[in-house]
């Protein structure tokens, strides 16, 4: 073998050593800002002095190019694969005029730097009439078009497209992006001259090229704008130049900016740091303020009606928030609340926030903008009564209630001729809306009867358990709430009366919800604890028949009463047959039958034979049996319609009357259930 062969051996092998060596060193370079970079420019491309690299200005029918000076090994072989690479960079295309904007800019791969062949302004700087679309032009593109040019298929005015050899796009989209936490895009405007991020990513392994785009503001987007699967083995060359290529229109010119750029051949280009990104400068004519154009006498008319409507919002402000507070009330400032925060808790005591109404006042949802506790806002109409003083005392006192099966009344306030009770709020609201309103959730019995045993529970602590005896006047279904664990807790203290243990209670308005009421309070107008557990006793055959204490029919007389529709089953033997329908067969018979009955001897129309809450608390627990309510028959089946108020005529007639007045008109003439 001749010495020049061996020679020759060896060169080969070295190049393919060097050539080698050369595409192991994977190249990556970022300009964070492009002061003082070496970058090779052309035509209108320059660097502004605070360090943006602007590809072309306002000049209009003019190019610009921009590349980084040093050729980049794209592969290892000029026949081999072309290596995986990925490009980020910041860009802003700030039109001289809004309405009209130019070709647009492009990132591009090319054999050389300055794209001698591309000076046409219509085909961003990239191609001419003679090469566009050649193959032998060995370029790579992602264009950002701002303009639509029909002869290249583009699809609007405002797109991305991935170019090869020629700006007819092989896929292109309107501008737009996904963010991270949507599943549609959201459109960008390329031109509007604010920066905007993209990125451009070829994996070498699967061929396919990745281009996306997003705000400044935001982080680089999972799905990406662009995919097309192409191998670009054959589209670049072994060693390529990589830049950026931009063109005005001929009636207007647009800068074309770019702020930083980062790219890697075989990796992950590196993320640009957009605090230490140079700022755009401002565009369009400097603002001149007015204000020393503008005459004394509009100023000063100016300054007058800011202070007449000033002063008109506050007294409005002040009047719409205005409060009934008396010195006497001074003493109860922990228990009282602005009416201010109540409104602002209530949203303005808006329809939406409201819980229900009945015959005392309307219930609002609301949240203290103190300290952000739900609570519920009930309004009364108190008007201008006496008494208020004591009313006030009352319901302070009512607020130093705490237990568990009741609902905390937290406080009040006055405002006009309204009186506000703030109680603590229950997220499953009343009981009557399970039992009445809420047919996809019937309360089963085991709730039921753990319901009826809290308020028990809690009627027996306000008798006899509080430093005081408290009577309710109002125990019913609609005033028992359901916590979030389905506690019962008796609410809605507004009709409540206070003694102390080892008094007599005063005589006062007959107050309550027709139904419930005891047949010697309506005589004699004086409330007991006695008249509470009559109430507890229509309660409990309210919840275990599912049925209101009367429910109207078109004729009055054919009404029925519970009361005695449970006596007659009870009288037939078969008190069960009571039960609500709704719960099958699904109860306990034992716990059933003692409800039922127990509700009987809580509604007996004489007082002394109505057991206490302690003996009634015993009874549902099981630790007393019931007595037999046969000697009591005549007691219960003697109060018939005319036994207690002479007929149904004086029933209708008690409703309409001065006392009437402070029933609850939420259940129909309910007096005749009172004698039961």
């Amino acid at each position: 073998m001749s010495f020049k062969l061996i020679a020759a051996i060896v060169a080969h092998f070295l190049v393919h050593i060097s050539a080698g060596a050369a595409a192991s060193d994977d190249v990556g370079f970022i300009y964070q800002g492009f002061q003082s970079s070496n970058l090779s420019l052309d035509g209108l491309a320059k660097i502004t002095n605070n360090g943006l690299l602007e590809v072309t200005n306002t000049t209009i029918s003019q190019t610009g190019h921009a590349f980084y000076p040093n050729r980049i090994n794209f592969k290892s072989t000029s026949n081999g694969s072309a290596f995986s690479f990925s490009t980020q960079f910041v860009f802003a295309m700030v039109p001289e005029l809004a309405v009209v904007t130019g070709p647009g800019m492009a990132f591009v791969i090319a054999p050389t730097r300055g794209l001698p062949g591309g000076r046409s302004v219509k085909s961003l700087g990239l191609f001419n009439r003679s090469t566009i679309g050649n193959r032998t032009n060995h370029i790579f593109a992602v264009e950002l078009d701002t303009f639509q040019n029909e002869e290249f298929g583009d699809i609007d005015g405002n797109h991305v497209g991935i170019d090869i050899n020629s700006l007819r796009s092989n896929v292109s989209r309107p501008a737009s992006y996904q963010a991270n936490n949507k599943i549609s895009f959201d459109n960008l405007t390329l031109s509007s001259g604010q920066p905007m991020q993209l990125w451009v990513e070829y994996d070498g392994a699967d061929r396919r090229i990745n281009v996306t785009l997003a705000p400044i503001a935001d982080a680089k987007p999972k799905t990406p704008l662009l995919s097309l699967s192409c191998d670009l083995s054959t589209i670049l060359q072994q060693t390529m130049y990589v830049g950026f290529s931009a063109s005005t229109s001929p009636i207007e010119g647009t800068s074309h900016f770019v702020l930083g750029w980062s790219f890697k051949v075989n990796g992950d280009a590196q993320a640009l740091d957009l605090s230490q990104l140079p700022k755009l400068p401002r565009f369009g004519p400097k603002k001149v303020s007015k204000l020393f154009t503008v005459g004394l006498p509009l100023i000063c008319t100016l300054l007058l009606l800011t202070v007449i409507f000033g002063s008109a919002y506050y007294l409005s402000r002040k009047w719409k928030f205005a409060e009934v507070l008396e010195d006497w009330e001074l003493a109860y400032g922990p228990h009282r609340f602005k009416y201010k925060d109540l409104y602002i808790a209530t949203k303005g005591f808006r329809e939406t926030e409201l819980l229900g109404e009945g015959g005392f006042g309307r219930v609002y949802k609301g949240v203290l903008p103190t300290n952000k506790v739900e609570v519920a806002v009930k309004k009364v109409s108190h008007q201008a009564r006496q008494g208020m003083r004591e009313f006030v005392a009352e319901i302070v006192s009512i607020g130093r209630l705490r237990h568990r099966n009741l609902v905390s009344l937290l406080g009040y306030c006055r405002r006009k001729r309204e009186l506000l009770l703030v109680y603590e709020f229950m997220p499953n609201g009343s009981l009557d809306r399970f039992l009445y309103s809420q047919p996809k959730y019937t309360l089963h019995w085991s709730q039921r009867f753990h319901v009826i045993r809290c308020v028990a529970s809690g009627l027996l602590y306000l008798h006899e358990e509080w430093e005081q005896v408290v009577i309710h006047r109002d125990v019913k279904a609609s005033n028992v709430l359901l916590d979030g664990e389905l506690n019962g807790r008796l609410g809605d203290f507004g009709l409540a009366r206070l003694y102390d243990h080892g008094t007599l209670p005063q005589t006062t308005h007959v107050a309550g919800s027709l139904g419930y009421l005891a047949p010697e309070y309506n005589r004699a107008g004086r409330a007991t604890t006695s008249t509470d557990v009559y109430a507890f006793g229509a309660f409990l055959l309210e919840v275990a028949c599912g049925r209101r204490p009367i429910e109207p029919r078109a004729a009055p007389a054919e009404n029925i009463i519970l009361v005695d529709w449970v006596f007659s089953c009870w009288k037939a033997g078969n008190i069960l047959q009571a039960v609500d329908h709704n719960l099958g067969n699904e109860y306990v018979k034992e716990e059933a039958e003692l409800v039922l009955k127990l509700g009987l001897l809580c509604s007996h129309s004489e007082p002394v034979i109505r057991p206490s809450m302690r003996q009634v608390l015993l009874y549902l627990e099981g630790s007393v049996t019931l007595p037999d309510l046969s000697s009591l028959i005549i007691g219960i089946s003697g109060i018939g319609l005319g036994s207690a108020y002479g007929g149904y005529e004086d029933i209708k007639s008690l409703s309409s009357s001065s006392t009437g007045k402070y029933f609850s008109h939420s259940v129909a003439e309910s007096l005749l259930s009172g004698g039961r």
